[in-house]
């Protein structure tokens, strides 16, 4: 279990990545940001990839198809429905990187994601799609 900055530390460490921030989706507001941000702007970026997520996670066209909700350990409330988000992630793809944003299931009512800035020549998008999982897990947030 990790907080904030060694997450966002130990996300750095993927090969192609920019730069990464853990972002509230709700507010828009970045908890924590470290390398580079794609506008030169962490607090605009965060602004912006909260929209996104916040599309993503919302939209009824992204709903699970099982309409029984889960109880298993993972199913966690983050959208406030009592069920995990309908999306695990959403990758934007650009000439130049990839944006991966990892949404973070919570045991509270979370709102939270990672955001990824990933180099597109020297990154691995399935490696730090894995990987991102793997940290969202481990995110403690306080």
């Amino acid at each position: 279990m990790s907080g904030i900055d060694e997450c966002l530390l130990e996300v750095m460490r993927l090969p192609g990545a920019r730069g990464a921030a853990v972002v509230d989706w709700t507010s828009g507001l970045a908890l924590g940001t470290i390398g580079d941000s794609p506008n030169g702007d962490h607090e605009a970026t965060a602004a912006e990839t909260a929209e996104v997520a916040r599309m993503a996670a919302e939209q009824p066209a992204f709903a699970l198809s099982d309409p029984e909700p889960s109880t298993g350990p993972d199913e966690t409330a983050v959208t406030g429905t009592g069920t995990a988000p309908p999306v695990e992630d959403v990758i934007i793809t650009t000439r130049a990187g990839y944006h991966i944003l990892r949404f973070v299931e919570t045991a509270f009512d979370s709102s939270v994601f990672l955001h990824l800035w990933l180099d597109r020549s020297d990154g691995n998008l399935a490696l730090a799609r894995i990987r991102l999982g793997e940290m969202a897990k481990r995110l403690v947030l306080a």
